[in-house]
């Protein structure tokens, strides 16, 4: 490696709030980076910000649902398609609030019975919906169709409905579908079977990630190692070298990364111990045995941190609980 080449790993992390709630997190590695390592500016909060610091793409938001459908079954096409993802609601006495999204233990035979009725729904108002699998789902819309813009079921979880639906006059459709797809759900027979059993109830769609495939796609990294379909249609498109997340993939990246080199690692759907120490504890490994220079935090709420091999050595600095 030439003088003043560093190579660089980029950790995309969950929301802020996802790991002050943690305790693994709260007081783990991570509190040791943000509290030694050197804040930097901010990024646009939300999926979008946290990808759009690693890639540029044309058109406006990211339309995570074509990039997913021609990532998992390659025929997004030039359709205009938005994510409508199975979930769970759970209503009190103010609002409503999604407690589960995409994976509920749905059978295959289970997911054809919900998608006959849905596509009969979405098929009188004009849309075509689909349910190739049993954790993603989708609507395929005319090319100028208004698709609601909400935001991705990690930034939504738990949080109040009411905040999150698509407004105005442009989303009353939306707002009409997303209400007649939780009547229709609430009253079908596969709910009360699952309920019969304990499972719980795929009451509700989450509308999101709306769009067309980008024509264009630029990587600011040089190696990706993600498990997230929409991830891996980015770098595709970009030309950029993906692989799953493992630790041997990751190991390879950093094997393989020539001076000056960027790799991101996409944690941004992992928890609590799970991040702690099957990702974060190795990546500082890896900073000790100099596999990585300098290492870049950036959370999906937009918090962003810079720290180097020296920095971690800062012993005489005080490790603060991410939420001090």
């Amino acid at each position: 490696m030439s003088h003043g080449a560093r190579r660089t790993l980029i950790l995309l992390l969950p929301e802020w709030k996802r790991c002050l709630a943690s305790e693994a997190l709260d007081s783990g590695v991570l509190a040791a980076w943000c509290s030694r390592g050197q804040r930097l500016d901010g990024l646009d909060p939300g999926n979008d910000g946290i990808l759009a610091s690693c890639f540029e793409w044309s058109g406006e938001s990211l339309p995570v649902a074509a990039l997913r459908r021609q990532a998992e079954l390659g025929d997004a096409g030039d359709s205009n398609w938005l994510c409508a993802d199975p979930a769970h609601v759970r209503a009190d006495m103010a609002t409503a609030r999604m407690l589960a999204c995409g994976a509920m233990g749905l059978s295959d035979s289970e997911r054809e019975r919900f998608a006959r009725d849905l596509g009969s729904l979405f098929g009188d108002a004009g849309f075509e919906f689909d349910a190739p699998g049993n954790e993603r789902w989708y609507v395929r819309a005319l090319r100028e169709s208004e698709l609601p813009r909400c935001g991705s079921p990690d930034e939504v979880m738990g949080d109040d409905l009411k905040l999150h639906l698509p407004s105005g006059t442009a989303g009353r459709l939306w707002r009409r579908l997303f209400n007649d797809a939780q009547i229709l759900l609430h009253n079908h027979k596969v709910n009360a079977e699952r309920a019969a059993r304990g499972a719980i109830s795929i009451n509700s769609l989450w509308f999101w990630g709306g769009g067309f495939l980008p024509n264009r796609v630029r990587a600011h990294v040089q190696q990706l190692v993600s498990d997230r379909l929409e991830v891996r249609a980015l770098a595709e498109r970009a030309g950029v070298a993906w692989k799953p997340l493992l630790a041997e993939s990751l190991a390879a990246a950093l094997e393989s990364a020539t001076a000056d080199a960027v790799v991101a690692l996409d944690l941004v759907e992992l928890r609590n111990r799970e991040l702690e120490c099957r990702w974060l504890q190795p990546v500082q490994d890896c900073l000790r045995t100099q596999q990585v220079d300098l290492l870049e935090l950036r959370f999906a709420s937009g918090e962003r941190y810079r720290v180097n091999r020296w920095q971690r050595m800062k012993f005489w600095k005080p490790i603060q609980r991410l939420g001090s």
